[in-house]
């Protein structure tokens, strides 16, 4: 028998759209994004992240280093309503060297939405986020930006998107013109057409048509990109990818909208049309299975934990996706790692760093959880069962560094930053066997500059660190594991659990060792 619950529930899963924006530095995320949120009624104008000196900032950006650097360094969570439709964004740093958080990030997201740049094409951020999307065999939209530029030609576009990232592509809309040039975009599935103003943002022209041969076409758009619109439709009606929305739901097939973040053009069409093809919130993979939104037992995960969001209250917040079930403030529930029952008092949904005491939420959506020290990342919580959610990855890093604190009476507060810092995935901290030199590893050099200006701000603490010469880091698995054949261009260290890592200088000694040691097992990734 069906409860009121029960309809509750599955009309806000229903509702809901938890995704990840996706993108290389500069290729227009935190515009689009604060134009969806200023369609949702979030924000009433946008910052921006350009004017680094103003007195706005990005609504998503805010910690204190990412207004001084006008770019996205922690993942922020927003969440606003829109035509029925609750949405949860997962604003992703788009900067390479923050892509470890990113790639967790993701682990939370049920579909994603990767920006291109129409003069650049695909660069190598967005191919590393599409990779971690693809393998999760989520769907993923693709909005082409900076129409209003001039641009490459869509077709090249296109088939750089299927060679590149290896996903078929079908056009949902196709722009006439570009740069200067550009009047509009043709809408393929609604045959309509957007008209370009350039002069007027906030107005949105849209007008109906039979077709792209209409008459409309022909008077916004002059003779000659009247007639090259014309053998462009008939080119991707006998060439393209049909729409598929099985291929679209299974990562196959990435539906393509065309656009101007900037100028407000493209954005509300993509983000219906979004709307109506994106996922509502998806079953997630435990060790007693899979866990549906729909199930009554209320359940979820902790995806990523950040300390110091308000640093006048020096507080820490771990940040949880809902899975399954209703989540009501002040409920008690099974925190399965520790084995105890905890209760959840003041949990926060968040829009950047602005908060809100949440009453109840549903799966799909995020809420932050005040964190006296008793989370770690991939922490299941559930309000009944000791099933766990599988584990959220770690990632390779590249970069090491040694460090070293340099005032020996502040060694207590270095050791709390370090820990703290670690278990939100800022830095992965390992200890050199023998010598119990603690090493830094990060995926890319601003991640140090972060760990140093935050131990400093937030902690109270000066380092010093010196760069090694180590590339890669491999875990090791074997019965003897001799630390003295690690000592030409590589090191042995011990990770945060006690597991043995090899850093090595570079791919030939890497490799090297391999071949030396066939009994011993080596791992990208912590096995």
């Amino acid at each position: 028998m069906t409860t009121k619950l029960d309809q509750e529930l599955s009309q806000e899963v229903s509702r809901r759209r938890t995704f990840a924006i996706i993108s290389h530095p500069d290729a227009g995320k935190t515009t689009l994004t604060e134009k969806l949120l200023l369609y949702g009624g979030a924000i009433r104008e946008a910052g921006s992240v350009k004017s680094r000196k103003a007195a706005k900032f990005a609504t998503s950006d805010w910690m204190e280093i990412e207004k001084q650097r006008g770019i996205s360094v922690t993942s922020s969570v927003l969440q606003f309503d829109y035509k029925g439709h609750r949405i949860n964004i997962l604003d992703t740093p788009g900067h390479q060297d923050f892509s470890e958080d990113t790639y967790r990030t993701l682990t939370a997201a049920d579909s994603a939405v990767m920006i291109i740049d129409s003069a650049k094409g695909v660069e190598a951020q967005t191919k590393k986020l599409f990779q971690v999307c693809s393998a999760r065999g989520i769907p993923i939209f693709t909005f082409i930006n900076k129409l209003d530029r001039e641009g490459r030609d869509p077709f090249e576009l296109l088939e750089e998107i299927e060679q590149v990232l290896g996903i078929r592509s079908h056009p949902m809309n196709w722009p006439i013109g570009m740069g200067r040039s550009l009047c509009g975009i043709y809408d393929r599935h609604k045959t309509q057409v957007e008209l370009f103003d350039e002069d007027d943002h906030d107005r949105i022209d849209l007008r109906p048509v039979s077709g792209y041969d209409d008459e409309v076409i022909m008077k916004m758009a002059g003779e000659s990109q009247f007639k090259q619109l014309g053998e462009e439709m008939e080119l991707l009606d006998v060439a393209g990818d049909p729409f598929d929305m099985e291929k679209v739901a299974k990562g196959e097939l990435t539906p393509v909208f065309f656009g101007s973040a900037i100028n407000n053009f493209g954005v509300q069409t993509f983000l219906e049309n979004f709307l109506t093809l994106a996922p509502a919130p998806t079953p997630r993979k435990s060790d007693k299975g899979d866990v549906t939104p729909t199930d009554s037992n209320f359940s979820g995960y902790v995806f990523k934990i950040q300390a110091n969001m308000n640093p006048a209250h020096r507080d820490r917040i771990a940040f949880l996706r809902i899975v399954s079930g209703k989540f009501d403030r002040g409920m008690s529930v099974r925190h399965v790692r520790v084995g105890k029952d905890i209760k959840l008092s003041q949990p926060q949904q968040f829009l950047a760093q602005d908060r809100d005491i949440v009453q109840s939420a549903y799966p799909g959506d995020i809420v932050g959880l005040f964190d006296p020290g008793i989370f770690r990342i991939g922490d299941t919580l559930s309000g009944k069962g000791e099933f766990r959610f599988d584990e959220l990855p770690t990632f390779s890093p590249e970069l090491f560094s040694k460090v070293t604190v340099k005032n020996a009476l502040k060694h207590k507060q270095y050791q709390k930053g370090l820990d703290q810092l670690a278990e939100e995935g800022t830095i992965q901290v390992f200890t050199s066997v023998g010598f119990e030199d603690i090493i830094l590893g990060v995926v890319g050099q601003l991640q140090f500059e972060v760990f140093d200006y935050r131990m400093k701000h937030e902690y109270g603490v000066d380092i010093q660190m010196s760069r090694m010469n180590y590339q890669f880091a491999r875990w090791i698995v074997g019965e003897r594991i001799d630390p003295g054949k690690f000592r030409i261009n590589s090191l042995l260290v011990k990770d945060s659990h006690g597991q043995y890592v090899a850093l090595f200088e570079n791919e030939y000694a890497m490799r090297t060792a391999m071949e030396k040691m066939p009994e011993i097992q080596f791992f990208a990734t912590a096995p």
